[in-house]
């Protein structure tokens, strides 16, 4: 923590503000801050860990621990150049801003229906995307939760685990005024009905116009 002071009383410092408040959320130490700092301010992307060494008054052995560190949490990449016949290391940060991306969204997401968006990663086994949680926050602007969750549970029924199938089965539900899972089952009774249809229900709501041909 005294070299992150140090560092801020030396040198006019660009550092994100949802990086400084939320560094703990990226489960990074006060070192691994530090760095990153660092690298978010140098105009030489090139890797250059004795120059880190030097300017932060770290031993070297420990500015390559860290680094490493980055690398394994997604944060850092080194990636390698070519300029003519001279390959060249050079830090990448895309890993961060993507992960910081996820912050903002997360922060600004109301606590009540963050959880809509762990049953979503529950059920697709993954973490979803920066696009993907605008996807959801858009359906919740004009779709209650409840709907959105029951559009999911239908797609990983028919064996779908995509955000463009959920999209269409909750465009379906919203044309035919379906605002309820009552309203749901209503639906579907209808139909098994005048389908006269006796066996477990299976029913395709993208294909609906071509079932009632």
């Amino acid at each position: 923590m005294n070299n992150i002071i140090k560092l801020l009383q030396t040198k006019n410092l660009i550092i994100p503000e949802i990086l400084f408040t939320n560094y703990q959320k990226l489960n990074l130490t006060a070192e691994e801050l530090l760095i990153i700092i660092y690298l978010i301010n140098t105009d030489d992307k090139n890797f250059n860990p004795k120059k880190i060494s030097k300017y932060l008054s770290i031993k070297l052995a420990l500015v390559l621990e860290l680094i490493n560190n980055l690398t394994d949490k997604g944060l850092v990449k080194i990636k390698i150049k070519k300029k003519g016949n001279v390959r060249e290391e050079q830090i990448d940060l895309e890993g961060l801003y993507q992960k910081l991306a996820f912050v903002i969204i997360e922060n600004d997401t109301p606590s009540k229906t963050k959880t809509i968006f762990d049953k979503f990663e529950s059920e697709f086994g993954r973490t979803l995307s920066p696009i993907e949680y605008e996807l959801i926050n858009s359906w919740l602007d004009t779709t209650n939760e409840e709907i959105i969750k029951l559009a999911l549970k239908e797609a990983v029924y028919n064996g779908v685990t995509n955000l463009r199938y959920i999209d269409k089965i909750i465009h379906e539900w919203n044309k035919k005024g379906i605002k309820s899972e009552a309203d749901l089952i209503k639906q579907k009774n209808s139909f098994k009905k005048d389908n006269q249809l006796t066996e477990t229900f299976d029913y395709d709501w993208l294909n609906e116009s071509s079932n009632n041909n």
